[in-house]
């Protein structure tokens, strides 16, 4: 008969395996947690994995801020950084921690929403949406971005009008949808909706606070579970002009003006400093329909600056010719008056 430990373990695994991990790195991050801190030739002996290789996975799992490789150290040893963060003088949250109640999932999920400066998405069953309305709500009213996936849906109102002022793109599911919250690309939750739906359950979340871990659970949804989804409702475009420092709500908010016949300038400053201004000429996204991207989550403009056309992507976009730090929304007409 397998043991609570074994349970855990396989647990953590699933989901450590849904942040990309492989199944190699898996074991050598759960050989390190177990042991607090090692050296490579320990860890290559409990995981048999060979040392170099060892040495090359904690090398990738220091990237993504699981682990701290201490090189100065003969030998090299390795931490994880759940343990490192006890030793530092400031406390820091957990990269990873596991949620195994219905009542501190609700309590992750509120906090998390209640701290949302830019952008924040939440897939939950349709009956907890009301657990978390107020934060919602209240978020939008700061001016974040709210995308919000019901799941488990059994009857809903057609023409989504309840959800104004709470969320600015709603889509539903009939069937059941694993619980998550992405916040500004920093924070994030997954695991079984189930957790949610009663205070007797065995199923269990896990919360990181990594940006890498954070947007892959936010590619997963944009890319497999949002697409699926029946769009339900979608807020009205800003008044223009506007400036925004996320890229991902000016792009929503300039899909829904050129839905609704307007042509769009572009002030844009991006990342290295360089100024852009231009008419927009194209818009690539997935967030409302129809949808204009070429690829998977691709999100970004295309300018017709003096230099000619240039693509704009959000921060981290790598196809892109730029990277938006501000854009500020205009009139084409108003400019050229």
């Amino acid at each position: 008969m397998s043991s609570p430990d074994d349970f855990d373990d396989a647990r953590l695994r699933e989901e450590l395996s849904v942040f990309g991990l492989s199944d190699t790195e898996i074991e050598t991050y759960l050989a390190l947690l177990a042991q607090g801190e090692a050296s490579t030739s320990t860890v290559a002996d409990t995981t048999d994995v060979t040392q170099r290789a060892v040495y090359n996975i904690a090398e990738r799992l220091d990237e993504r801020g699981l682990v701290r490789v201490n090189d100065h150290a003969s030998p090299t040893t390795i931490r994880p950084s759940l343990e490192a963060r006890f030793n530092e003088t400031q406390p820091q949250a957990p990269e990873i921690q596991m949620v195994k109640s219905r009542e501190t999932a609700l309590k992750r999920l509120r906090k998390a929403i209640a701290a949302a400066q830019h952008e924040v998405l939440v897939a939950v069953p349709a009956d907890v949406y009301h657990e978390v309305e107020t934060e919602l709500r209240a978020a939008s009213d700061r001016g974040a971005l709210v995308f919000l996936l019901l799941g488990a849906v059994d009857e809903i109102d057609a023409d989504g009008s309840e959800f104004a002022g709470t969320a600015d793109a709603v889509r539903y599911w009939e069937e059941s949808l694993p619980l998550v919250y992405t916040v500004d690309d920093q924070s994030a939750m997954i695991g079984d909706s189930d957790l949610v739906t009663g205070s007797h359950t065995d199923h269990e979340a896990v919360t990181v606070s990594q940006s890498d871990l954070s947007g892959s659970i936010l590619g997963m949804y944009f890319s497999a579970y949002w697409p699926a989804a029946t769009e339900l409702y979608v807020t009205e475009p800003d008044p223009l002009p506007k400036r925004y420092d996320w890229f991902r709500q000016a792009t929503l908010h300039a899909t829904l003006h050129e839905q609704a016949g307007v042509e769009l300038y572009a002030d844009i400053e991006t990342q290295t400093g360089t100024l852009l201004s231009g008419p927009i000429t194209e818009i690539r996204q997935a967030f409302v329909e129809p949808t204009s991207n070429d690829f998977t989550l691709e999100t970004s403009f295309l300018v017709d600056t003096d230099e000619g056309v240039v693509s704009v992507g959000g921060r981290g976009s790598f196809i892109e010719d730029y990277q938006a730090e501000t854009v500020r929304l205009r009139r084409r007409s108003a400019v050229e008056e």
